[in-house]
């Protein structure tokens, strides 16, 4: 794919019946959007210009067929679907859902075969969109399957990082799940990405204990001695900076996260309630761990004030600004990795 200095940024529409649009639409009322990349939405013309009538707002669009055919001066729509949905706001439709779904795969299949450089993702009902031909709890285990990499839900504001061990399973399988080995995999990942990514050479990382107290010393449970720590332990002798396991309970409430690049949780809500108490309607969700980049701001459909005119696009802006950038600084990482490469094979030469 040709590339110019503004990304081409595939936007998934999400549930139309949500606040997806709507942010989307606030976004790039702002022309000065377009300075920092080309936006191409996965939806239709028909449904989003239906949408700006109803919002009040005056947007145009420029229709394509292609990625190649996006102008960077303008919004681009590429249209995913003939069949025109009946958009009610506010309303949970499995009909809608089908229509996200579209919506993703089509931009999907444009990251994988690189026509869009990074993909930022609108809400979705993940009852709405469940399937026969699309049975996953959300969009990372969707892309988890369809792109390189493993995937890590890594939850992104300003220097607050949380990303997940375990992301949407019942809280009853949580236990069971939880092994050295998913530990120091999880933890490889985010190493990685905030290296290549997010631009810090040496990262300190600090990891939530599973039970309360973080079981205190074997009293309140055996996964911390058994499984975490020695996960935690074994990579500490490879030269990773690896702390913990903390007790979740007054970590965030003393700060102690303002002393680390990332913190690992040991399931969705313990990372989740902090990060979104400290930092909700400014996060950004990042699936680390792909080979390709995606991002989607940190709530959902928000039903409740859909078609009303009033959501808040701050954490959706902030989607587009991480993406635009963790690519380039991963592409900056890539060049001068190949570059050290490259002089070493020469040195070794001589």
């Amino acid at each position: 794919m040709q590339e110019n200095t503004r990304l081409k940024i595939g936007i998934t529409i999400g549930d139309m019946n949500g606040v997806g649009p709507e942010i989307i639409l606030k976004t790039f009322q702002d022309n000065r959007m377009l300075d920092f990349c080309t936006p191409i939405i996965y939806a239709s013309a028909k449904s989003l210009e239906f949408i700006s009538k109803e919002l009040h707002y005056e947007v145009r669009f420029n229709h394509i067929v292609s990625t190649e055919e996006a102008d960077p001066n303008q919004i681009n729509i590429i249209s995913c679907w003939k069949d025109e949905p009946k958009i009610n706001f506010g309303i949970k439709d499995k009909n809608i859902g089908r229509h996200a779904i579209m919506s993703l795969k089509k931009a999907t299949k444009d990251l994988k075969n690189k026509r869009i450089n990074v993909m930022v993702t609108a809400p979705i009902n993940k009852n709405c969109v469940q399937s026969d031909e699309f049975s996953f709890p959300g969009h990372t285990e969707y892309l988890d399957k369809e792109l390189s990499g493993e995937s890590l839900m890594l939850m992104v504001s300003n220097s607050l990082r949380v990303g997940l061990l375990t992301d949407h399973i019942p809280i009853n399988k949580i236990s069971e799940h939880i092994t050295k080995e998913l530990i120091e995999q999880k933890l490889k990942i985010i190493q990685k990405t905030l290296v290549e990514d997010f631009n810090i050479s040496k990262p300190k990382i600090a990891i939530l204990g599973l039970n309360p107290h973080s079981s205190d010393g074997g009293v309140i449970g055996k996964e911390e001695q058994h499984v975490l720590i020695p996960a935690i332990e074994k990579l500490k002798e490879n030269g990773m900076l690896i702390f913990g396991p903390y007790s979740a309970d007054g970590f965030f409430g003393s700060n102690k996260n303002e002393s680390f690049d990332a913190i690992l949780a040991a399931y969705h809500d313990q990372g989740l309630i902090p990060f979104k108490t400290l930092s909700f309607g400014q996060g950004v969700n990042y699936t680390a761990g792909l080979n390709r980049i995606r991002t989607s701001p940190d709530h959902g459909t928000a039903y409740e004030i859909a078609g009303k005119g009033i959501a808040d696009e701050t954490s959706f802006k902030e989607a587009l600004f991480l993406a635009i950038t963790t690519y380039k600084n991963r592409k900056e990482y890539q060049e001068l990795t190949k570059g050290a490469i490259k002089e070493e094979k020469l040195i070794k030469t001589k």
